[in-house]
């Protein structure tokens, strides 16, 4: 399943899990509905269904990194994921401001060139 159709689905709820859920909870909920909805034993077009969300919810939930993926997804929202993983085309990559403002100020934001802090000093009569 494409990962920007994961925020329509709550892969908890599917197999009746809390999102704290551990990795053997998840199985073992999945094994049971696994049982009750399976084709070769429930041969209702609901049931059929029922186990392809089931199915489709534990190959996310079980594994680490795409339940990781999931979870973003879902507390971000479409938009705030881009920026939770840093993968991928659409990933944020802020490396490019350090360039930027190095160039404008000689090695960076509030820094001199040789990285050192710059340093203001007045007269005291108003003129530097």
């Amino acid at each position: 399943m494409a990962e920007n159709e994961w925020l329509s689905k709550d892969f908890y709820k599917v197999l009746g899990v809390s999102k704290e859920a551990t990795d053997e909870e998840i199985t073992k909920a999945y094994r049971k509905l696994a049982r009750k909805y399976h084709p070769d034993l429930n041969k209702t077009k609901e049931a059929e269904e029922k186990f392809k969300d089931i199915s489709e919810a534990y190959d996310v939930l079980s594994n680490k990194q795409n339940r990781q993926k999931y979870d973003a997804i879902r507390q971000f929202g479409m938009g705030g994921a881009r920026f939770a993983g840093g993968s991928g085309a659409s990933g944020f990559d802020a490396s490019g401001f350090s360039d930027i403002f190095g160039s404008m100020f000689g090695g960076g934001a509030g820094m001199g060139g040789n990285g050192s802090r710059i340093r203001f000093q007045t007269n005291g009569g108003g003129n530097p």
